[in-house]
């Protein structure tokens, strides 16, 4: 396997879905911990052609079983609240 085509695949990502059920690759998993950051990079995983990047709110995501992510990747003082 060429070197870019290893680099590519080696990437690390998370699955995560929107309010409309689309299911969203994340690309960018340090925006998404960073509670400073209020959007992060993905790709909407329609069809199976590579998407796009675009921005997507955290607020608007969840995990696939449509659990809420952990209120510590919005909010950097949620143990003083």
């Amino acid at each position: 396997m060429p070197e870019n085509e290893r680099q590519k695949f080696n990437r690390k990502f998370m699955l995560l879905k929107n309010h409309a059920d689309d299911l969203i690759k994340i690309i960018d998993l340090e925006a998404l911990i960073n509670p400073q950051q209020q959007a992060v990079s993905g790709q909407v995983q329609n069809g199976e052609e590579e998407q796009d990047p675009e921005a997507f709110a955290k607020s608007g995501l969840l995990f696939p079983s449509g659990e809420a992510l952990p209120k510590c990747w919005f909010d950097a003082d949620y143990m003083l609240n």
